[in-house]
């Protein structure tokens, strides 16, 4: 178990819909004011790029992945707990009576809250399962490493079709037979 008084944890704020970039400046604003930035580490609205075909028109639009929702790394104290609940624009922390619970490892990997750099446990020529992502469920095998970037080439049979897709080193697993 995680001291939540001594490490930063991530936790989910709620807020008022259309709200989310206002309390994120607030936020921001806050932590300055106050010179929190020993206690406050990040504020983050998870967003998606899609692209959005108007009028015949593509346009690249940056939408929020969770509405409503705005999420805080800092050091749990209930002073601060009080400072933030009291920000205009925040309805609650997300958790029982109003009490946040700190997000786990995998759900921090899964919102994509930080980079974890991953060590990759497979090679090139390993059969991989793709376990997250819009190819989840999906086997193959990996041509391709980059380090650097985080993703490796995978060749799945997709229609019928054998074809390389790129999947973050996060997204798969190696099939032990």
């Amino acid at each position: 178990m995680v001291d939540v008084t001594t490490t930063p944890c991530w936790y989910i704020l709620h807020t008022y819909a259309g709200y989310e970039s206002m309390v994120k400046d607030n936020l921001e604003r806050l932590i300055e004011n106050n010179n929190l930035q020993g206690m406050i580490f990040d504020v983050k609205i998870p967003m998606e790029t899609t692209i959005e075909e108007k009028n015949g028109k593509r346009k690249i639009v940056e939408r929020k992945l969770l509405p409503c929702y705005v999420f805080i790394k800092m050091i749990y104290s209930n002073q601060l707990w009080y400072w933030i609940t009291n920000t205009r624009g925040v309805t609650g922390f997300v958790g029982p009576q109003g009490r946040p619970i700190p997000l786990k490892e995998g759900e921090i990997r899964k919102m994509r809250l930080e980079d974890v750099a991953v060590n990759a446990d497979f090679a090139v020529g390993d059969r991989v399962s793709v376990d997250s992502g819009p190819l989840e469920g999906f086997e193959g095998i990996v041509t391709e490493l980059n380090d650097l970037s985080q993703k490796a080439k995978v060749n799945i049979k997709m229609f019928e079709r054998n074809t390389d897709v790129e999947v973050e080193y996060i997204q798969i697993r190696k099939i032990t037979e």
